[in-house]
């Protein structure tokens, strides 16, 4: 994929994006286009970053520290957005910007115990299992106030928001019921911190869906680089 191709995605998507928010009457430029590099060379995010995307997503650890570390000399904002082995946290803690996906309050911890006190605090989602799969990870809506409370004493954490990944429905009904209900969770924590402005969620097939129900990051990989190696 050439860049030019990279550079009509970037525009298309964000196009779509701005096409929703006026539809579902959200602020313009409310929705921020997480870029997902993972299984992405690193030619492939230079072809990204010249089109003028900067914001990354990456799963795996060891996959992005090289991506990091030849990036290093540019202004790019990195996101963790993967499942969190306890071992990884200290390298999580001094590389990322953001993590998405805390599920847990021992990975909570490690992460504000190895933040690296030159850097600013580690923005932090809670991910949040809306739709009860089995088949994916995050705590349950009822789980979260006490996760909630527990990383907002951390002072090396800035609790930002709530993450989810929806279940496998392609009905927009369906995607917008499950994504109201994290909307519905990231009212009441807002009401008692203020800081709390983030709410992660809608990929490539529920991007809609999750606009319409608040969403001010939105996760696309495919729809943005192409098929991935």
């Amino acid at each position: 994929m050439s860049i030019f191709t990279i550079h009509k995605n970037l525009d298309i998507l964000q196009k779509k994006i701005h096409s929703y928010e006026k539809i579902y009457h959200r602020p313009a430029h409310s929705v921020c286009l997480l870029a997902v590099s993972k299984h992405q060379p690193i030619e492939k995010i230079q072809e990204a970053i010249d089109a003028g995307q900067f914001l990354f997503a990456e799963n795996y650890l060891q996959e992005a520290i090289p991506k990091i570390s030849h990036f290093s000399n540019q202004n790019l904002e990195w996101h963790f957005i993967g499942s969190i082995q306890r071992n990884k946290t200290k390298k999580i803690a001094e590389l990322f910007s953001w993590v998405h996906t805390i599920a847990d309050p021992l990975i909570a911890k490690r992460l504000n115990d190895q933040r690296p006190l030159e850097l600013p605090p580690l923005n932090i989602c809670l991910q949040v299992n809306v739709s009860c799969d089995p088949a994916k990870s995050g705590l349950s809506i009822t789980e979260i106030a006490h996760l909630a409370n527990y990383c907002a004493l951390l002072p090396r954490l800035k609790l930002r928001g709530l993450m989810t990944i929806l279940s496998q429905t392609t009905d927009f009904t369906e995607q917008r019921t499950e994504f109201k209900k994290l909307y519905t969770l990231y009212k009441t924590l807002r009401k008692k911190w203020s800081e709390i402005d983030t709410l992660s969620m809608g990929m490539s097939e529920d991007l809609q869906a999750a606009i319409a129900e608040g969403a001010t990051i939105v996760r696309i990989g495919t729809k943005f680089f192409g098929k991935r190696n």
